[in-house]
């Protein structure tokens, strides 16, 4: 981590790259816990302009999945939403999330959580890095820097991670290379509600 020691990260370039010329960030949304109840609690602070509103449209797990063994997570990539069922269908969660930025860079199909890391490392890959060749090559776990958050679920497709963010601009939007991101205080309640062997569904 010499390059980053030698000079801070420069958060535009690095965490905010595709959102350099956006004006000022979006209001986050609230994760909707619902129980019998379809209707979405937004924030109280008057509504801005903005461009990353997940549509947040509601998902029967059995219309994606066999059973709900271990929990099921459902990332609709369309919405900008992940869906969560417990393995006993008494929780449901909703959350915004943001999605990879280009169709290249989306992956669809079942998976599932193999691991479950605590203010993960994030190492960049050698095409992100072709793409973006002043950025470092790994962030330390706990940096405000780091691109994974507080919490991240792996998954078993490689370098394919359901991670927090400490830059909110990305939720609602295409802005990740691959992963699914969440708002930090989402990806802990996530974390603490997922298990190794939940079955995760990207459509």
């Amino acid at each position: 981590m010499s390059d980053t020691t030698k000079s801070p990260l420069n958060r535009r370039v690095f965490l905010g790259t595709a959102f350099a010329t956006l004006g000022a960030a979006a209001l986050p949304a609230q994760a909707q816990s619902f129980n019998g109840s379809t209707e979405f609690e937004a924030p109280t602070t008057p509504a801005v302009p903005r461009a990353n509103v997940s549509s947040f449209r509601l998902r029967d797990w059995q219309d994606y999945f066999a059973n709900t063994t271990n929990g099921v997570i459902l990332c609709d990539i369309t919405s900008r939403a992940l869906h969560y069922w417990s393995e006993d269908q008494s929780v449901y969660k909703l959350y915004p999330t943001s999605v990879p930025l280009t169709d290249e860079l989306t992956r669809r199909g079942g998976t599932e959580v193999i691991q479950k890391v605590e203010n993960p490392t994030w190492t960049a890959t050698a095409s992100m890095l072709e793409r973006n060749p002043d950025w470092p090559k790994s962030v330390p776990g706990g940096s405000p820097e780091n691109p994974l958050g507080v919490r991240a679920l792996y998954l078993s497709w490689p370098t394919y991670r359901i991670h927090g963010t400490h830059d909110t601009r990305k939720i609602g939007r295409r802005s990740s290379n691959g992963c699914i991101g969440l708002y930090n205080e989402h990806i802990i309640e996530l974390y603490g509600l997922a298990k190794v062997g939940t079955q995760v569904l990207l459509i």
